[in-house]
């Protein structure tokens, strides 16, 4: 990882179509402006993650319903409902 110092409104070009401009500093926070082609997502890191994390959880519980109804049809056709 890249660890560069800037101050409130110096910038960091990346790839030459990116700008990263530092605002504002307040606290423990900074705000960032970003300039940056339209067709180039921009998405905060915990968003991804989140979404991700979701994601995970719904496939899972998808995985467990279709085995569950896999189990009932499987034993309807062997003539056994209750299993």
């Amino acid at each position: 990882m890249l660890v560069l110092t800037r101050r409130v409104g110096e910038s960091v070009l990346i790839g030459g179509e990116i700008e990263v401009t530092l605002l504002d500093i307040k606290g423990d926070s900074v705000r960032i402006g970003v300039n940056a082609p339209r067709e180039t997502r921009i998405q905060r890191a915990e968003i991804v993650e989140a979404v991700g994390e979701q994601n995970a959880a719904s496939a899972a519980a998808a995985d467990a319903d279709t085995a569950k109804v896999l189990g009932e049809a499987i034993a309807r056709l062997r003539g056994n409902p209750d299993s």
